[in-house]
């Protein structure tokens, strides 16, 4: 029997909450570590509640938190204040989670697409020290078309809070009708982008693939084989440069790009049981 999550709010850099939700061990179960959750585009933490279960079931605390202008957390939607505001408020999370830990207790990063590039970028720049990242589907390679690549290249420098659809399509989340229906419905949901916030997506992503030979964090990387939302040559690339005893690689060659939400997402959850077993 799980615990019922919590909810409450972190206070950001610039006063603006962010939402936070905490997913507790039941009573009695030893604690393993803490897996902070980092979510992707126009989408929220509470999507995560089957990882959490999961996760708790197998000994790990699970923390969550909605992105800036994402989700109940402050902002406008898909807007980004300053380039490295996801970052900073990363930081952020993982000092408040930490004052609430042991200090012998490992930290996990789990981020899902655009989370995993926030999370990786993190980790990247060292920003705090972690114990361990999982990379889910994560935007390495947005794969941006001619037009898109010319729209950064002028529209951050002009309106960098201007905010458009960010043409993602939901029946590509999943192959389970059930899923994409809930994405659909979901008031948390959002599709704006802003100028400023694809930017940092897309310099991101070839910033962290730069520094993949010198990665010193063991790191399990999952992604979708048949990802048309991201590009999984992102995640190959940097599996081939990194250094093969700290990253760990797998890709599901079948599954669309919410790889823990598909239909046949049991395997995905042994790897990273498995890799979490191996570990902790």
């Amino acid at each position: 029997m799980n615990s019922a999550s919590t909810l409450s709010t972190v206070v950001a850099s610039d006063g603006n909450n962010l939402a936070v939700q905490d997913w507790p061990l039941a009573p009695g179960k030893t604690l393993r570590g803490v897996v902070l959750l980092v979510h992707g585009l126009g989408e929220h933490v509470g999507r995560y509640d089957p990882v959490a279960r999961h996760l708790n079931d197998w000994g790990f605390a699970v923390r969550g938190y909605d992105q800036y202008g994402h989700g109940e957390s402050g902002g406008p939607r898909g807007g980004l204040p300053t380039d490295s505001r996801l970052l900073d408020d990363l930081a952020a999370m993982v000092d408040s989670t930490r004052v609430r830990m042991d200090p012998k207790t490992p930290l996990i990063l789990l981020g899902h697409s655009m989370g995993g590039l926030v999370a990786a970028r993190f980790v990247s720049l060292a920003m705090r020290p972690v114990q361990a990242l999982v990379m889910s589907s994560p935007a390495l390679d947005p794969g941006l078309n001619f037009v898109q690549k010319l729209l950064l290249a002028v529209l951050p420098k002009i309106a960098p809070n201007f905010r458009v659809g960010n043409a993602l399509d939901p029946s590509l989340i999943s192959h389970d009708p059930a899923v994409v229906a809930a994405y659909r419905v979901d008031k948390r949901v959002h599709d704006r982008i802003s100028g400023r916030l694809g930017r940092f997506i897309a310099d991101a992503g070839p910033a962290t693939l730069a520094l993949a030979a010198t990665w010193k964090v063991p790191t399990l990387l999952l992604y979708a084989g048949a990802d048309k939302l991201v590009n999984p040559a992102g995640s190959r690339a940097f599996a081939a440069a990194a250094p093969k005893q700290l990253v760990s690689a797998r890709c599901f060659e079948a599954l669309y790009h919410e790889i823990f939400n598909e239909l046949k997402s049991e395997p995905v959850f042994a790897e990273l049981k498995n890799w979490l077993d191996a570990r902790f």
